[in-house]
């Protein structure tokens, strides 16, 4: 899927205004901030997209939290986050705030134990070790799965987020759905209070937490496993099945009826061979881009690019282990997007 002739005429000219100097006042640039899940993928993305058509994006990779607090804050062109707004959140804005899918991705849940090159664990083995109630490698729940290797007899340590993410919110809302003692003790959110373990900030913290501490066992975006060479969980998903995360697993796990608004949880699906663990990611905008002396160009830009990151962007999504958009979720972005405007003149 392509850009039409007048779209790509449209950026073209906003790259010139881009690159004519910093002194030049028509200069479009784009701030946005946000979720650190789909860092790898942007930072392609955007980098690519300044590449094309001389417009630059500035990407703080903040977390969830902190994208959806500065886009409220009206300091950023767009926010981003693996969790959506609860309607609450979102009758709280006088301007209405858009969720635009990018693509979906797995937490995948990986470990520091040598010598075991992958382990099984069921919902109720991953709820008891975050809870804290399971707390040796060699109990024998846990060494009931692994019968292909013997488990030492280490303390287990679990890593967590220290702050507010998507990718908590993912991981959180997998267990309220699998433990009824998760989802009455600690519940879903970006940010939980953890009843046990070590908290750090990123996904990039987390991993360098797991990988220096023998024992332990944390979750993170499926990418920064991969690129850290970490070992994968096979979790145990509803069909009985033991999956890896991978780009296919996580297609199947969105095999599910999405609402307009694409505000969907995929999370411990039904699907035969989908990984239990998956999510969306989103790109979050005002749905009237004049807000905060924002230019007519500036708000234009910004809506251009969410249209790219939606179609000819979607070839960037499957090489960095990300499950791209399907076709009838693509059209409903596309209806989001076109719903963007600036005090009502169409963008």
């Amino acid at each position: 899927m392509t850009f039409s002739n007048i779209t790509r005429g449209l950026l073209l000219g906003l790259s010139l205004l881009a690159v004519v100097g910093c002194n030049n006042s028509n200069t479009v640039n784009l701030q946005g901030a946000g979720a650190t899940f789909p860092y790898p993928l942007y930072s392609k993305m955007f980098d690519s997209y300044y590449k094309e058509f001389g417009i630059q994006i500035n990407y703080q990779a903040i977390g969830s939290g902190g994208g959806i607090r500065q886009l409220k804050n009206e300091t950023v062109d767009f926010g981003a986050s693996d969790a959506f707004m609860k309607d609450k959140a979102l009758k709280e804005s006088k301007n209405p705030i858009l969720h635009i899918p990018i693509c979906l991705g797995a937490v995948a849940i990986t470990y520091n134990l040598p010598g075991v090159d992958y382990l099984n664990l069921t919902p109720e083995l991953i709820s008891g070790i975050f809870l804290g109630t399971i707390k040796k490698w060699n109990d024998a729940k846990v060494q009931a799965i692994n019968s292909h290797v013997t488990l030492p007899n280490l303390p287990i340590v679990s890593v967590h987020r220290s702050e507010g993410s998507g990718t908590t919110f993912i991981f959180t809302d997998y267990l309220s759905k699998v433990s009824s003692k998760w989802l009455s003790g600690v519940g879903r959110g970006k940010s939980v209070n953890w009843p046990d373990g070590l908290g750090g900030k990123g996904n990039a913290g987390v991993a360098g937490i797991i990988q220096n501490t023998p024992g332990s066992i944390g979750y993170l975006g499926h990418v920064y496993a991969l690129q850290n060479k970490m070992p994968l969980v096979k979790v145990k998903n509803k069909d009985g099945q033991f999956v890896e995360p991978s780009i296919e697993a996580v297609s199947n796990a969105a095999n599910t009826k999405m609402p307009a608004d694409t505000r969907a949880s995929i999370t411990n699906t039904s699907a035969k061979n989908g990984y239990p663990i998956s999510g969306f990611t989103w790109i979050l905008a005002y749905q009237n881009q004049d807000f905060k002396g924002r230019s007519y160009e500036q708000a234009k830009a910004t809506k251009t690019l969410i249209e790219w990151m939606i179609t000819d962007a979607q070839r960037f999504v499957s090489p960095l282990h990300y499950a791209p958009l399907s076709e009838s979720v693509t059209k409903k972005a596309k209806t989001i997007v076109n719903s963007i405007h600036f005090a009502g003149k169409e963008l």
